[in-house]
């Protein structure tokens, strides 16, 4: 498989499982309407789990284009595939907001709340205020990228003894569990522009019952604030550690 196609399939799969879990707290009639922020906080961290071992091993399972940025500014990626990657986790985040829209084909009808059928899709923020918003996601990204990097130190996990391969995606997820859990109550916790973009834009065009507007007015926070947090971060785990480049 290609790395490009292995990042527009695994963002497809986080997409889908990680708006899925979205989809079946705040929709209408679903099983799991309103078991709460504990049971999406936990659907987002087995999401991205369950994507990155299925696309690590072609791909590196970025799977956010501020994680692809960040460690191309750190040197451990190829600035010219950067493109390509970016291109690929867009293309499967929209994917994968058509895959949630069509699990959920009945529910749309029945569900009033147009920010709950916004929010199945993308980000909003608690409180409507651009800079704190924008702080947030910055702070996010930032804890996201360094834990990533941190996470995957050899001395944390020691290479080629099967321990680093099997166990690191299930550490990534706990990473963004956490994330969710401590810092995801401003934002909902994007941390990944094409987490938010892609199915942002699946929402735009999609023939949903009642769907008012896709908040395109907010859609620059979950896209900046991840990228300027990404590249901190980087640089952060850069300094602490500089013989880890």
């Amino acid at each position: 498989m290609s790395p490009y196609l292995a990042e527009l399939i695994g963002t497809m799969i986080l997409v889908v499982l990680g708006n899925g879990v979205v989809a079946n707290v705040v929709l209408n009639r679903s099983k799991g309407q309103n078991s709460g922020w504990i049971v999406i906080t936990a659907g987002w961290a087995f999401a991205v789990t369950v994507a990155v071992y299925c696309v690590g091993s072609f791909s590196g399972a970025h799977l956010n284009p501020a994680v692809t940025l960040a460690m191309a500014a750190l040197g451990k990626f190829d600035a010219g595939l950067v493109p390509g990657y970016v291109a690929a986790q867009l293309t499967g985040g929209f994917l994968g907001g058509v895959v949630v829209w069509l699990a959920y084909l009945p529910h749309w009808a029945v569900t009033e709340d147009q920010g709950g059928k916004l929010a199945v899709f993308c980000t909003a923020p608690a409180i409507r205020h651009p800079a704190s918003n924008l702080l947030a996601e910055v702070i996010g990204a930032f804890v996201l990228v360094l834990g990533v990097l941190a996470i995957l130190r050899p001395e944390n996990l020691v290479p080629n003894s099967g321990f680093d391969k099997g166990f690191a995606p299930a550490l990534v997820g706990v990473l963004v569990w956490s994330i969710g859990l401590s810092l995801g109550g401003a934002t909902g916790y994007a941390i990944n522009p094409a987490r938010d973009l892609g199915p942002r834009l699946a929402h735009a065009v999609l023939p949903i019952a009642g769907k008012g507007g896709s908040d395109w007015g907010y859609a620059w926070v979950p896209v900046v604030g991840p990228i300027i947090g990404g590249g901190l971060g980087a640089l952060f785990f850069g300094a602490l550690f500089p013989h880890a480049r």
